[in-house]
């Protein structure tokens, strides 16, 4: 396959340096940007101290202020909320029933189904949330294709399909034939796929920032720019965290602490074997509308494609293009530095996946890019769950698709820190990490050479060629290793 041609536009396009997503800076500009609210004052005792002011965190908070209105609950953030991954993700709000073949393959069919329902319905529930406290999130549930752009990878959306059929959930997950692709989106690399209709898109920024309004309206108490140095949990009913903010140090002491830090937690000791951080990447075209419905994209739904490095993409509200690849790098032992925001070449794959995918907007700007870091579990599913002791709560590992089940997440780390023993606690995904990473250097190295792999077979099968068996062999590596991550043989 030939690469697609980038403008100049194109190549003049610099992520990161700085500059927040385009998402954010709207969301600000809503609210007159404000300033970042302040780190404590003093030293604090609390019932439930939160860390992390993206959406886990702050779910989290909804979830216990509305269930325990007279609980005491602080959430720190190093940055501002939805400076993370919650103010520049895709926007995608998914269920998981295009992972139900993992989801039965791990836990069985019972309790995988039992997993997916309660995700859909958080895909809901932040609509009707949304709506209920006046966040104009730009929520809209149409839905989510999955398709094949070349002729190798035309069986994976029939896989998933297959497995939610067996499942006994066939129409979760309904087989849509290239006619029916093409009837929702005219691009000339779509073929066959599929229809998950418990899909949505948002305006990411827009929901997290909602969130951290209704939270502070509640009593809340939220500091920004603050950053957690040391978590003490010794035996006895109190947590400690050694907090720095506004160029002082604080102790908050609280009886539960959750730790909702995404791609950050692959750099806390406890967790560093679980996950591996790794880039994502993203851009935007400029208004469109026109272009847009000359394309028969009106319905809503949103997209992905079949392939490991997937691409994904959705209409925005004022008519732009908003396409990500997962085509980034991965990070040296949990580290977060400039290559999960400042690296120029997977923007451009981004804008490639664009030009590649839309070859009659060749003349429409792309306006925006940027990136930032996922966290990516060794199955590809989130795991939420206490540290020894039971004090201390986590979620992490969403690997790319956190927005609904981060809401799901919030339901469970809330129940935890409650105390409370509801079924949402004894879902599938709540305990222990089920299978540790390799430790580093291994991990940094083999997910290197795993990526350079993968590419090189994708690029092969863009150009509806087979890869040669001894690189389907190595890039299905991970699989036969017992890892839910990368392409089957």
């Amino acid at each position: 396959m030939a690469e697609p041609l980038l403008t100049e536009a194109d190549l003049a396009l610099r992520p990161g340096h700085g500059v927040r997503s385009p998402w954010l800076r709207e969301a600000l500009a809503a609210e007159g940007d404000p300033p970042p609210l302040p780190g404590p004052a003093s030293d604090m005792d609390v019932d439930i101290a939160i860390v992390g002011g993206g959406y886990t965190g702050m779910w989290t908070a909804e979830q216990l202020s509305r269930r325990a209105p007279a609980l005491r609950v602080v959430v720190v953030e190093r940055d501002i909320c939805g400076g993370g991954p919650s103010g520049r993700n895709g926007g995608f709000v998914n269920a998981w029933w295009d992972e139900i073949d993992t989801l039965v393959e791990l836990y069985g069919a019972e309790r995988a189904v039992a997993a997916a329902r309660a995700a859909a319905e958080s895909v809901r529930a932040i609509g009707a949330w949304c709506g209920e406290h006046r966040v104009d999130a730009h929520y809209r549930q149409a839905g989510m294709l999955v398709v094949s752009t070349t002729p190798p990878h035309d069986d994976r959306p029939l896989g998933a399909v297959a497995a939610a059929e067996a499942a006994g959930v066939p129409e979760e997950l309904v087989a849509l034939s290239a006619e029916d692709v093409q009837a929702r989106c005219r691009s000339p690399r779509f073929r066959g796929g599929a229809l998950m209709r418990d899909g949505a898109t948002v305006q990411p920024a827009l929901l997290v920032r909602g969130l951290r309004r209704v939270l502070l309206e509640r009593g809340v108490t939220i500091h920004e720019g603050t950053r957690l140095m040391r978590l003490r949990s010794p035996r006895g009913p109190v947590v400690r965290l050694t907090v720095e903010g506004g160029g002082a140090t604080r102790e908050i002491r609280a009886r539960h602490a959750v730790l909702a830090m995404n791609a950050w937690s692959a750099g806390w000791r406890p967790f560093h074997r679980s996950i591996l951080a790794w880039g994502s990447y993203m851009v935007r075209t400029e208004p469109i509308p026109e272009r847009i419905a000359e394309l028969g994209w009106t319905g809503g739904e949103s997209i992905y494609t079949a392939r490991f490095n997937v691409e994904y993409l959705h209409v925005t509200r004022d008519g732009r293009i908003a396409i990500g690849s997962g085509g980034g790098v991965p990070g040296y032992g949990g580290r977060i530095g400039p290559s999960f925001t400042d690296d120029l070449g997977s923007a451009r794959r981004a804008a490639g996946a664009f030009r590649h995918l839309f070859p009659m907007l060749a003349d429409v700007r792309l306006t925006d890019a940027w990136g930032g870091p996922i966290d990516v579990s060794g199955n590809h599913l989130p795991r939420f769950g206490s540290l020894a002791g039971g004090r201390v709560h986590y979620a992490m590992g969403f690997s790319g698709n956190g927005v609904a089940p981060s809401h799901l997440a919030g339901r469970v780390l809330a129940a935890l820190a409650l105390e409370s023993d509801e079924p949402v606690t004894r879902l599938p995904m709540v305990g222990p990490p089920a299978r540790s990473l390799p430790p580093e250097p291994f991990r940094f190295l083999g997910a290197r050479l795993m990526r350079a792999a993968i590419v090189r077979r994708e690029a092969i099968e863009m150009g509806g060629r087979r890869a040669p068996w001894p690189l389907r062999q190595l890039t299905a590596m991970p699989r036969r290793l017992g890892y839910h991550l990368g392409p089957a043989p």
